[in-house]
């Protein structure tokens, strides 16, 4: 498990950059206009946890403002801390104290899941970046962002397929109930994210 924790906080070094030139990374001290958090309400509409949606993005309106690739690269951004979070978590319990051993291999397969999908999250939170400069060409543009759709999308799979391995009464337990409760939350804002990219991708067809 150690090997795969250091790559995953590896993986996340290689990325702060990124999330350092991302709205997440700063938040204006200035109270947000109404009207950006207008837009933030009306595109979390569009996603299935709207609520979720709202509370994960409402304090970052004065820097999406009314930008759509703003938003879908927060959303993107807010996923990826999250699950990078949740990741941590799951690790730490192989260690758990009288974990039993079919837990054990249910944790290990899940933490190898999430570090999938962490993968590919950072990697569609690049491509965003890409998507969103100037000089592009219309195909060069949609291909990008098909791409991070497919990206995040693997992602959400990724993330559900984590829970498989405690399908079963036999696993019910504390360990089961704790990361259950974590992966569904990651998955729901994953889920949004993924809307927020579509909605985009929509807009611009």
């Amino acid at each position: 498990m150690e090997p795969k924790l250091t790559h995953l906080c590896y993986c996340i070094l290689l990325f702060l950059p990124l999330l350092s030139q991302s709205p997440i990374a700063k938040t204006s001290s200035s109270p947000n206009p109404n009207n950006s958090i207008n837009f933030i309400v009306s595109s979390c509409h569009t996603t299935r946890y709207p609520k979720l949606c709202i509370k994960c993005l409402a304090p970052f309106a004065s820097k999406i403002s009314h930008n759509e690739n703003r938003l879908a690269r927060t959303a993107l951004a807010v996923t990826l801390v999250r699950v990078r979070s949740t990741t941590v978590y799951v690790a730490k319990l192989t260690k758990a104290r009288r974990i039993k051993r079919r837990e054990y291999l249910a944790v290990k397969d899940c933490v190898e899941n999430l570090g999938d999908g962490l993968g590919m999250l950072a990697q569609s939170m690049r491509e965003m970046k890409q998507v969103g400069r100037s000089g592009r060409s219309r195909d060069e543009f949609l291909w990008r962002l098909s791409n991070v759709e497919t990206w995040v999308s693997a992602a959400l799979t990724d993330e559900t397929t984590c829970l498989d391995g405690f399908d079963g009464k036999v696993m019910d337990g504390v360990v089961k109930s704790a990361i259950r409760r974590r992966v569904v939350h990651v998955a729901r804002v994953t889920s949004n994210a993924l809307a927020l990219v579509n909605r985009f991708a929509a807009h611009k067809l």
